[in-house]
């Protein structure tokens, strides 16, 4: 903020003196809001966009996804992960959603341990595809926070109670992936991602 200018009577200086402190206030609850306390706000529910029939998804073509870029690394795979890798990369069954662009496929970077390549994929939405685990669950971790200004009671004083602004936040789907099954039973046994 710039200095304060000279030439002020005792009620203009009192108003920014207020100003400034309301600020100092903002920037400071700002400050607060640590990626911890973001990710403790409420998860937005939203409907699924695709509703298809156990049926429809039973009549449906499997398709399966594969990179269509792969850039190599020079970095060496840790064998330590190598489980963790092979659950990885086993195909699963899903149904990718764009929230914002809805229909409009989604375009991808995934790499999911140092030492593997960079893939670039195109999914497709709201129709059931095999891909990865790590392209399903790369896909379902995609999410921003909104943060709002909400008018809540700072102190109350012998004239009244003073209201300030205080920022809050919510989390937002920006894409999903929900898991599909192609089995009748009630007892599914597919893996979930």
């Amino acid at each position: 903020m710039s200095a304060k200018p000279k030439n002020l009577n005792s009620a203009s200086e009192k108003e920014l003196d207020k100003a400034q402190e309301q600020f100092d206030q903002f920037d400071k609850e700002i400050k607060e809001m640590t990626l911890d306390r973001m990710n403790m706000a409420p998860k937005q529910e939203v409907e699924p966009q695709t509703k298809m029939s156990q049926n429809e998804i039973a009549n449906t073509k499997d398709i399966y996804l594969k990179p269509l870029k792969v850039i190599s690394c020079k970095e060496k795979f840790n064998e330590k992960f190598r489980d963790d890798y092979n659950f990885q990369k086993e195909y699963v069954n899903f149904i990718a959603e764009h929230k914002e662009l809805i229909g409009e496929s989604i375009p991808i970077w995934t790499r999911p341990f140092p030492g593997m390549p960079a893939e670039e994929w195109e999914v497709p939405t709201n129709t059931p595809v095999w891909g990865p685990r790590y392209l399903a669950e790369q896909i379902k971790r995609k999410f921003y926070h909104r943060l709002i200004m909400k008018e809540t009671p700072r102190q109350q004083t012998g004239a009244g109670i003073l209201y300030g602004n205080m920022a809050a936040d919510s989390i937002i789907p920006r894409l999903d992936a929900q898991p599909v099954t192609k089995r009748k039973s009630v007892f599914m046994g597919d893996k979930p991602f």
